[in-house]
């Protein structure tokens, strides 16, 4: 009998993942979620960042909630087609969030778009990441088509997932593109 497909091996453990995370309590939850925004918060690059590329959480994803918050420059991503979209955004913003495609909180399609040149940091939203900064994602492919645009190669990139999610290894593909580092509420992990 053959091994699984690679694709039959990250489904499976996308759903083991998902399931692992749906099950969470959320004030279990909420303290992992501020206890990775203050590993960032005591991070320097974090602090030096002009523009950050953060989310808003969805399906049970790492909070980045209390950094959101901060009076500073973010891009916050909107799913146009196949593509993110990035959008300027910070807590003052005349433009509000809206539920996106895919249930997603998103920024108003009017509200500005990110100039690229200034964003110095992006935490990728993921279901896993490897120790080796790989990174298993929803399998829609979003992230993986933006960090392989070369715009992108030279910004620091860090995987935001819980503790249980930091695995030795996982499955991938040729086009995968290793992150800069993983933050779980046990540290940040730069590789």
């Amino acid at each position: 009998m053959s091994a699984p497909s690679l694709k039959a091996q990250k489904e499976t453990q996308r759903r083991t993942l998902l399931t692992a995370r749906q099950k969470m309590p959320p004030r279990i939850s909420q303290e992992k979620s501020a206890s990775i925004c203050q590993h960032l918060q005591n991070w320097d690059v974090f602090n030096q960042s002009r523009l950050t590329f953060a989310y808003c959480s969805f399906r049970g994803e790492p909070d980045l909630g209390l950094l959101l918050q901060q009076q500073r420059s973010w891009g916050l991503p909107r799913c146009e087609g196949q593509a993110l979209m990035w959008h300027r955004w910070f807590p003052t913003s005349p433009w509000q969030l809206r539920l996106g495609t895919y249930g997603i909180t998103e920024p108003d399609p009017a509200s500005p778009l990110v100039e690229d040149y200034k964003v110095d940091l992006i935490l990728v939203p993921c279901l896993a990441c490897d120790i080796n900064g790989y990174r298993l994602g929803y399998g829609g492919g979003f992230y993986d088509r933006m960090l392989a645009d070369p715009k992108w190669a030279d910004k620091t990139t860090i995987g935001i997932v819980y503790e249980y999610a930091r695995l030795p290894k996982l499955p991938r593909e040729d086009w995968d593109i290793p992150l800069n580092g993983i933050c779980t509420e046990s540290g940040l992990f730069l590789l």
